[in-house]
């Protein structure tokens, strides 16, 4: 029964995390800390990568309108063509860190798995994330809808995703956010093709994780799977929420502040023990 409520606790901290710029590695890692699940090494590094599926879920849900390229006019199924070229956006810039993922995935876990990868990535993005709202303070987007990003856009973001798919800590939507506000596009358009573009990674991940484990899951470890993942959706549709709704009215400068004491915080405690 406790290990079901360590696993409501990772997802709550899955679902807050994967989608506000601050590192859900990063809080993944001290929460195993202070919160260990009694489980193998091996299921642990599945778990953290497929507990995603839950988040990932809660962006189908919410987005689905946006997300699915079909509809039906007059009885006949037909592909909506902005959507249908939104996807393929989503799937160039996706691809350098799938063929990354795919080529080096365990050689990263190795060399960058770490708190002090993870604390100065936490910490150097959370400048980035100061200096640039600083910097459009005084610029206005000229990207302000998904159908503005270009392919050559939307490659430039993959590449940000990429540096985040190599250095835990960076932040998947924090590096990604990131590099759309760097080339102009505008918080919520950034926010919206970031949550897009976790769909097609996330799934992938998690699939090659899975693969790796095998299906040789314990009753108590689908359940603890099963609980996170769940956790991870709802808390995730809350999240969301209400970023898009802060975004609207606020910068990510508070985000920034908040990357660097956490990885302060991880160097010191580290440092400490």
């Amino acid at each position: 029964m406790v290990e079901f409520f360590k696993a409501v606790l990772f997802g709550i901290v899955e679902g807050v995390t994967e989608w506000l710029p601050i590192s859900s590695t990063g809080h993944m890692i001290l929460l195993n800390e202070f919160i260990t699940l009694d489980v193998s090494k091996r299921f642990w590094d599945m778990f953290e990568v497929v507990i995603q599926l839950g988040a990932i879920l809660a962006v189908v849900l919410l987005f689905w309108n946006k997300l699915w390229p079909f509809t039906r006019k007059n009885g006949h199924i037909k592909i909506k063509k902005s959507t249908f070229f939104m996807w393929c956006k989503i799937i160039a810039a996706c691809m350098p860190a799938a063929i990354v993922g795919l080529l080096f995935d365990d050689k990263i876990n190795e060399l960058f798995y770490n708190y002090q990868t993870v604390a100065i990535a936490l910490i150097v993005f959370g400048i980035m994330f100061i200096v640039i709202e600083n910097r459009n303070k005084y610029i206005k987007p000229h990207i302000n809808s998904i159908n503005e990003i270009t392919f050559k856009t939307a490659i430039i973001i993959g590449l940000f995703q990429l540096i985040a798919a190599v250095f835990p800590g960076t932040s998947r939507s924090g590096a990604t956010i990131v590099g759309a506000l760097v080339i102009g596009v505008s918080r919520v358009t950034a926010a919206e093709f970031t949550f897009f573009l976790a769909v097609p990674i996330m799934f992938g991940a998690s699939l090659l994780k899975i693969i790796k484990f095998g299906a040789a899951f314990t009753g108590l470890e689908a359940m603890i799977l099963g609980i996170g993942m769940v956790v991870a959706f709802a808390v995730s549709v809350l999240t969301i929420k209400f970023l898009m709704g802060y975004i609207k009215k606020h910068n990510f400068k508070v985000f920034g502040w908040y990357r660097i004491m956490l990885g302060l915080l991880i160097l010191g405690y580290f440092m400490i023990i």
